[in-house]
């Protein structure tokens, strides 16, 4: 592929006794290196800005991969690892040796489930049918994984199973964000930005693969984050109020935060719909729109194999 944000393969060597692929060399390690700050020495977090750039670089390159690409390709194997950013923190989407190729025609493909724990679409991993949701499901992983500055692998804690992003999906049903987020995120990221990607968040990890969004829609929803938030910085640019809830001493993730000078304020609002279904919608709705609950991580976390 020639899309400037997957990384290039530019040939194989068949005159080794294992074949060699050979692809562009990408120098800035990977995103899960900058989230835990192990890409080098001297390295600083991303930044607010570069977490939503990165993360719209993502979705174009599965947007295209889906319904772009000459022939359609599914990735399988989302996850901050396989990301790689260069010198300028450009994102590059690699590792397609789990990746499926399909034909226009086919929506889904039976397959044996492969994939990495944590990011795996348990829709896929319970039938065994790949489709392009089944990215969709990695992909809203990663966004979560960007706010909240958590890989998103399981990890045993005091004899629990926690999963960085059920605990996110439970702090958006109980509209307490401000707990899982990275404090990064807290101090640049505008309340309206961060609201928003929450709810593509909770879009991407729906149950059913039928209720997630394509990418191409992903893409347009982060393009359109990205907009806004360039008006709002020339705004600020320009001297009007800014709209961004801590520099104003309005912040909207649930609990009071200090002014600069350490005074504590009052919320101006809560972080609506961030609270995940309402009462009336889980009465009316299906389990084919229950959000992926901690019981079923659990259960898929016994079968995985060793």
């Amino acid at each position: 592929t020639n899309h400037r944000n997957v990384v290039k393969f530019f040939g194989c060597c068949l005159q080794t006794q294992v074949p060699l692929l050979v692809f562009e060399f990408i120098s800035g390690g990977t995103l899960s290196d900058h989230l835990l700050l192990l890409a080098g020495e001297g390295v600083s977090p991303l930044s607010f800005e570069d977490r939503l750039r990165i993360a719209t670089e993502v979705a174009k390159a599965l947007s295209y991969l889906h319904t772009e690409a000459s022939i359609t390709i599914f990735h399988r194997d989302i996850k901050s690892s396989n990301i790689l950013l260069d010198e300028r923190n450009t994102a590059k989407l690699a590792d397609f040796g789990a990746s499926r190729a399909v034909s226009i025609e086919q929506t889904s493909i039976a397959t044996a489930v492969q994939g990495t724990f944590g990011y795996l679409d348990p829709e896929y991993h319970q039938t065994g049918r790949l489709t392009e949701k089944s990215d969709v499901y990695s992909f809203g992983v990663i966004l979560a994984e960007l706010l909240t500055g958590q890989l998103a692998i399981p990890r045993r804690e005091n004899n629990v199973v926690r999963h960085p992003v059920m605990d996110f999906l439970a702090a958006l049903k109980e509209n307490s964000l401000f707990k899982v987020l990275d404090p990064l995120v807290l101090q640049e990221g505008s309340r309206e930005a961060v609201e928003r990607i929450a709810r593509l968040v909770e879009k991407c990890l729906k149950l059913s693969g039928n209720d997630r969004p394509s990418m191409r829609e992903v893409e347009d929803e982060l393009e359109a984050v990205r907009s806004n938030k360039t008006k709002a910085d020339d705004t600020m640019a320009s001297g009007k109020t800014s709209t961004r809830g801590i520099r104003t001493g309005q912040h909207s993730f649930g609990r009071q935060f200090p002014n600069d000078d350490g005074t504590d304020f009052s919320n101006t609002g809560t972080m609506s719909n961030l609270g995940g279904t309402t009462a009336s919608s889980e009465a009316a709705g299906t389990s084919s729109t229950m959000q992926y609950s901690v019981e079923m991580e659990l259960s898929l976390l016994g079968e995985m194999p060793r």
